[in-house]
């Protein structure tokens, strides 16, 4: 299994399911990883991770609510993008969620 990774994208964007985060936004905080099966044999494919960045960048710069929306979205398009992918790992992580007390961070993920 070959895997190209794309960790610890920071952004900050104004999505949220609470008012105040669409005004103020919030800091997120996203891991990509493209796995690929590839035999002794073949030559390792080339997988652009600028063009994942780009497709993070693309997704969060559209309005949302939900960090289940947004993974499963960047999911989508980087699957659409690099066919030859046999699996996509996507981690969005909120940092410091506005929560009573101290929390690092929420988190959602989808891999397949």
């Amino acid at each position: 299994m070959f895997t190209v990774s794309l960790h610890g994208i920071k952004l900050h964007a104004k999505i949220g399911l609470y008012p105040e985060e669409k005004i103020h936004g919030n800091n997120f905080e996203i891991d990509i990883d493209v796995f690929v099966d590839i035999n002794n044999s073949d030559a390792f494919p080339f997988i652009d991770y600028a063009i994942v960045h780009q497709i993070v960048l693309e997704e969060f710069s559209k309005e949302g609510e939900l960090l289940e929306t947004f993974v499963g979205n960047i999911h989508k398009a980087i699957k659409s993008k690099f066919v030859e992918a046999n699996k996509v790992r996507v981690a969005i992580r909120k940092l410091n969620p506005p929560l009573q007390g101290l929390v690092n961070y929420s988190q959602v993920s989808f891999e397949a």
